[in-house]
């Protein structure tokens, strides 16, 4: 089964209440799944990576052998690829943890979009910085 992960992280300031937002759906669009979960006070850049590690065990629970992974950090995304070097102590474990859940699927692929392609997934993410629920399950 393949699954296009739509991931977006976020923070009000860096660090502040941060919460990340996931819309999982089949490579025609159709939605599966909405996933969110507030952070605590972090970073931009850490909530970037829960949101990534919290789709990816999504998508290997549900039995996920394929992912596309669609997320506007340029960061997060270009050294998930290994084209940027992780420096921060802070995401340098949840960067090998990102790492192990990719090399667990069949086919593992992630880009960069830019923000307008990823509108569900920041609503999501700002729903849970405000503390409110997801909407239901598609």
């Amino acid at each position: 089964m393949t699954l296009h992960l739509h991931v977006d992280g976020g923070s009000r300031g860096n660090p502040g209440p941060a919460g990340y937002g996931v819309l999982v759906t089949n490579p025609e669009g159709e939605v599966l799944d909405r996933l969110q979960g507030a952070l605590g006070v972090q970073t931009n850049n850490y909530a970037e990576y829960r949101g990534l590690i919290a789709a990816l065990e999504h998508a290997r629970s549900r039995g996920g052998e394929e992912v596309r992974v669609f997320s506007d950090s340029l960061l997060m995304v270009r050294q998930m690829q290994g084209r940027y070097a992780v420096k921060s102590p802070n995401l340098a474990p949840l960067h090998r943890q990102a790492r192990a859940l990719a090399q667990g699927f069949r086919r593992f692929a992630i880009e960069h979009v830019r923000r307008e392609r990823n509108r569900e997934a920041d609503a999501l993410a700002n729903q849970a910085m405000d503390g409110a629920p997801a909407s239901p399950r598609a």
